[in-house]
């Protein structure tokens, strides 16, 4: 039972010193599932073992072994094993520097990119990753690795244009953006957008598939994981990223990443 509940926490993570990559996260879960959440970043997904299932925009997605995943930044997910044993994931989180907010759009309608040249190029820059020293080749490959993506993303782009989120959510989400580490209480962002508050969350909800709440612990843990690759300790990452202490904290890590935050700064290479 041991051996079982130490693979369901198998992570490893860490930031290269290769631009455009703020995070790489290899992790091995047997039953661990991601509640709805959101990244700042873009995700660069692949499965070696088992599978991973997950809603984007309120559609269900699932990722084999012979696939890419890119999911958007702010786009609401999830993520669950689909096999019995698991699942076993190398990611790559990217800034916008190598990807446009004009290709959001595309990535939400098909994040599941079966191309095998895509895959080959992945997998050997997460190898060119994990080697210190070889930046330049990582970011040699990573080069290619946006290229491709833009090639397949690109075709999509002829498609009627997606409908505009409501007004008054976006407001919302630029509030919550602008208040990650001081926090925002409902009854304010209801003045400050001349809006009650229930049909501010709903309205919210409703555009984002994800809780005001749900999107402002997800941008707080983003930031959390950063400042804990750095080797920030776990009670000054609480304090600097805007939670009322170290178990509040760790509470909402566990429940996004699977792991404790002193876990996660552990494993950092």
């Amino acid at each position: 039972m041991a051996a079982r509940q130490h693979l369901t926490e198998e992570v490893t993570a860490w930031r290269p010193l290769v631009p455009g990559v703020t995070e790489v996260f290899h992790a091995h879960f047997t039953e661990y599932a991601y509640p709805m959440h959101v990244h700042d970043a873009w995700t660069l997904l692949i499965v070696d073992d088992g599978a991973v299932r997950y809603d984007l925009e309120r559609h269900e997605h699932g990722t084999p072994g012979d696939t890419v995943s890119l999911l958007p930044p702010h786009v609401p997910h999830n993520g669950s094993p689909a096999t019995a044993d698991g699942f076993r994931k190398r990611v790559v989180y990217l800034d916008d520097t190598l990807l446009g907010d004009e290709l959001i759009g595309a990535a939400v309608d098909g994040p599941d990119l079966r191309d095998p040249l895509l895959r080959r190029r992945v997998g050997r820059l997460h190898a060119s990753l994990a080697r210190p020293g070889d930046e330049l080749e990582a970011e040699s490959r990573l080069s290619l690795i946006g290229d491709r993506l833009r090639d397949l993303l690109r075709p999509r782009l002829t498609a009627p244009p997606r409908p505009p989120d409501p007004v008054l959510a976006g407001a919302l989400r630029d509030l919550l953006d602008e208040r990650v580490d001081e926090g925002l209480a409902l009854a304010e962002a209801a003045r400050l957008l001349h809006a009650h508050p229930a049909h501010l969350v709903r309205a919210f909800s409703r555009a984002y598939g994800i809780a005001p709440h749900q999107y402002l612990m997800s941008r707080r843990v983003g930031r959390a994981r950063r400042l804990l690759l750095d080797g920030v300790p776990p009670g000054d990452t609480a304090t600097a990223t805007g939670f009322y202490d170290q178990a509040h904290l760790t509470r909402h890590f566990k429940k996004l990443v699977g792991v404790t935050p002193g876990r996660y700064r552990d494993s950092a290479r």
